[in-house]
């Protein structure tokens, strides 16, 4: 899914973090100059008003987007954002004492003082805080890129990409379209496919965006582009329409200089996506509460019926195919993956894109009574009230999953897939999900998990995601419902 702000919600948490950090300093170096000695957080009233500052200041940058662009700002233009932002904060806060009759209880030259100081700290933190980030080997949180273009022009492309980055992605690879240079090198970057290979190629590695520089008159451009479109990856390419792709997301941006349009299934805003990171960081905060809750009386029980871990961590493919490690409490025996195989004439998905069986051994305390009844244990009551899941929140409040997504694959479900199912892929991966509240038990063909996921992209909101929660606790309290 296409972010219409591409800067990582990560990347501007640090700065707005930054930021709080300039406005708490510039509170105590007013009040330690107005007052003197002292701590400024002992009093009542200046603890209400810098508390009022940083709510202020946290809503200013987020409803003006603040942070947009900063990596590329120069010193002039940083410091005219910093005086802009600071302004207005400080009317906020004036029309708030104002309001509030509370002009009494603070000294005025502490509230201009903090201005000023503001000003200097965040001015100084900033600058600071852009060149520890350029003087990285590589962005922790940066998408991942792709070039598709033809012979004359990759030079001028990896030239432009690279000259003009600013920390927003990492260069993955090169396609060269006309002739066949794979394994080659440009400015220490790797030819690894070509136009034949592309497609496979692109299905089995971790790519986030991908940028085309070809004649406007390619006869295949639409084609490659609808392909690309059709695996969720984000496509920017020198400004075109393409009128059989109008069922996408066009959104026409700068990019290293160029125009170009950006094409993808779905597109969503930097406060749309820090809304939801931020929903996610709460609920996984609680969450991960919850868990250590629940391994109190959910753990030992699963030692006494399987000795071994009480936690199961898998490989799983997240957003556009990177890899992360999973957690669950464990509801099934140790040797589950290795009897997987045995099991695999029994799978409900017959094409092994998903792993579902009626009876299934590996669960603990799962067996299968002499008069053919199945009798469940505690591994089934784990998984049908899906007290398993809760160590996932873990994963949400490192970022690798989000409370609400798709399911994420397992490798070998993913080595699978096919070009139209890496769409499941444009989303970072959710405890629970469009599928899961559909009816999780009954889907048995995996086509319509794609098509349940892909709809969920295509329709994503804030509002879909807090209907999808409220079903999630519909589904697993046993009642029925539909969205």
């Amino acid at each position: 899914m296409y972010k219409i702000k591409p800067q990582g919600w990560l990347k501007h948490t640090d700065f707005i973090i930054l930021d709080v950090i300039s406005i708490h300093l510039a509170f105590i170096a007013a009040y330690l100059t107005r007052m003197g000695l002292g701590n400024p957080y002992g009093n009542d009233s200046y603890l209400n008003i810098i508390l009022v500052y940083t709510f202020v200041d946290i809503v200013v940058i987020v409803y003006n987007n603040m942070f947009k662009g900063v990596l590329k700002r120069g010193y002039y233009i940083e410091l005219a954002q910093t005086v802009k932002h600071a302004f207005i904060v400080e009317l906020i806060v004036a029309f708030f004492i104002f309001s509030t009759k509370t002009g009494d209880d603070y000294s005025r030259v502490v509230i201009y003082l903090i201005f000023f100081y503001y000003i200097f700290f965040a001015y100084t933190i900033r600058l600071i805080w852009k060149k520890v980030l350029f003087n990285r080997e590589r962005f922790a949180n940066v998408s991942s890129l792709y070039i598709i273009t033809t012979n004359d022009r990759v030079d001028k492309v990896v030239q432009n990409l690279q000259s003009k980055n600013h920390g927003e992605y990492h260069i993955h690879g090169i396609c060269i379209t006309d002739q066949n240079c794979k394994g080659q090198f440009i400015s220490d970057i790797e030819v690894t496919s070509n136009l034949d290979d592309i497609i496979e190629y692109l299905c089995r590695e971790w790519v986030d965006e991908v940028f085309i520089s070809l004649p406007s008159d390619t006869h295949y451009l639409t084609t490659l582009i609808g392909d690309l479109t059709e695996m969720g990856i984000i496509v920017h390419q020198e400004i075109l329409y393409f009128q059989n792709l109008e069922h996408n997301v066009q959104i026409v941006e700068k990019m290293a200089g160029k125009t170009v349009i950006t094409i993808g299934i779905n597109a969503a805003t930097m406060k749309q996506i820090a809304i939801k990171r931020a929903i996610d960081i709460v609920a996984g905060f609680i969450g991960c509460i919850a868990t250590i809750l629940m391994t109190i009386v959910v753990g030992p029980i699963i030692y006494i019926q399987s000795p071994g871990p009480i936690f199961f961590s898998q490989t799983r493919i997240g957003k556009n195919g990177k890899k992360f490690k999973m957690f669950k409490f464990r509801s099934m025996y140790l040797d589950a993956e290795q009897r997987k195989a045995e099991l695999m004439d029994d799978n409900l998905v017959k094409d092994g894109m998903m792993f579902k069986l009626d009876y299934d051994p590996r669960i603990i305390g799962c067996r299968k009574l002499p008069d053919g009844r199945i009798k469940k244990g505690i591994g089934n009551f784990i998984r049908e009230w899906s007290i398993d899941e809760f160590p996932q929140f873990f994963n949400v409040l490192m970022g690798t999953m989000s409370v609400v997504g798709t399911r994420p694959p397992t490798e070998d479900e993913w080595n699978k897939y096919e070009v139209h199912h890496r769409a499941r892929l444009a989303f970072k991966p959710g405890i629970t999900g469009m599928w899961q509240v559909k009816g999780r038990s009954n889907i048995t063909n995996f086509e319509e998990v794609v098509k349940l996921d892909k709809e969920y992209i295509q329709n994503w909101s804030m509002g879909l995601d807090f209907r999808i929660l409220l079903q999630t606790v519909k589904v697993v309290l046993g009642k029925k419902g539909s969205m």
